[in-house]
């Protein structure tokens, strides 16, 4: 069985920038400049959250709330716990 973490995402598009603003009752907020248009904000996301957690984007999968601003998202190769210390971290 391989290490994954599954996290909850609030994604707020066209944000004016791509950055994590924190966690609020156990769900990332984060916000992306690109509009929710043809996927657009749900790659911006997953490059924000690779970049952020030092990863390649490939190991950054949407699960569930592909067309909802909120996304349940798993990241490969990484536990629950260093995925916070990663996101805190950076």
């Amino acid at each position: 069985m391989s290490l994954s973490a599954t996290i909850v995402v609030r994604t707020t598009p066209r944000g004016g920038r791509n950055a994590i603003t924190g966690v609020s009752d156990g769900v990332l907020q984060a916000r992306v400049s690109a509009p929710p248009v043809d996927g657009a904000a749900n790659a911006s996301l997953i490059k924000l959250l690779a970049e952020a957690l030092d990863i390649p984007p490939s190991r950054v999968t949407i699960l569930k709330g592909h067309t909802s601003r909120l996304k349940t998202l798993q990241i490969e190769g990484l536990s629950n716990d260093s995925v916070l210390e990663r996101l805190q971290a950076s």
